[in-house]
């Protein structure tokens, strides 16, 4: 998708949220053998170190460029003090001259500063777009454009079939703002509820895919951005796997209509 920045990102990838050094390290590194260009991390998991690794060995092994692939990261509202710097760290840890996505994590006590040292990585050419993560509301968002100068490529958040928030989805794309899910299964505890759910299982069995699969490609087809988190091989390879079929527009419905408004994480 292209994003208002002029940058282009993937509409799938994968998250590293939870994983060690080591896992992000192979997940980085799998992921982009089975095709994925689009990797999340952030300060607060640690593991940048790893995912830089990851890329390095991907790198080295001629699978992919640096430039083939979009890097995400996110700092912390509350870092204004030394933004700047957190930035730079997460360039040294991740290894790379550029950060494709940075985004601040969660509301903080001084978002308008963050924001602020953000743009500036941005004239520096540190960091190609920026965004914000964890802002569910139409109000948070009016209040980061009133202080942004440049105006938020993404808006990462808990978006999954429970969890749609397709007003908010719809009102930042009058900003061309695009909506990215964070937990697309609905969240560490909660995916066998997705994958059990019976309007995706009939789909599924339509389909023959996955019912993972089917969920994945609902994100894509409705405007969102999906990066499902696996340190799994094969979970990755198969979340992958949906670009060989299409939902149809009563299929879609069906799932638009599972929504109960219900988040697992509240920040």
């Amino acid at each position: 998708v292209l994003l208002n920045s002029g940058w282009e990102m993937p509409i799938i990838g994968t998250g590293t949220w939870t994983l060690s050094d080591e896992e992000a390290e192979n997940s980085t590194y799998y992921a982009l053998k089975a095709g994925m260009r689009l990797i999340d991390t952030a300060r607060y998991y640690q593991n940048e170190t790893g995912v830089g690794k990851g890329l390095a060995r991907a790198i080295e092994e001629g699978i992919v460029t640096r430039e083939e692939v979009f890097i995400t990261s996110k700092i912390y509202g509350g870092d204004h003090d030394r933004a700047a710097e957190v930035i730079d760290e997460a360039l040294s840890d991740l290894s790379v001259d550029y950060i494709d996505l940075m985004l601040i994590h969660q509301p903080g006590s001084d978002d308008a500063g963050v924001y602020k040292a953000m743009e500036e990585a941005v004239e520096r050419g540190k960091i190609h777009s920026i965004g914000i993560s964890n802002y569910y509301t139409k109000e948070q968002v009016d209040e980061v454009l009133s202080f942004a100068e440049i105006t938020p490529a993404v808006i990462q958040n808990e978006n999954h079939i429970y969890y749609q928030n397709a007003e908010l989805r719809d009102y930042v794309k009058q900003y061309g703002i695009v909506m990215e899910s964070w937990y697309p299964f609905g969240g560490r505890g909660h995916t066998q509820e997705s994958f059990e759910n019976d309007v995706i299982l009939d789909i599924a069995k339509d389909h023959g895919k996955t019912a993972a699969q089917i969920i994945l490609r609902w994100h894509l087809q409705d405007g969102y951005i999906a990066i499902p988190g696996s340190s799994n091989p094969d979970h990755i390879a198969e979340n992958y796997d949906i670009f060989d079929f299409e939902l149809s527009e009563d299929e879609m419905d069906r799932i638009r209509g599972i929504d109960e408004q219900r988040r697992y994480e509240h920040w």
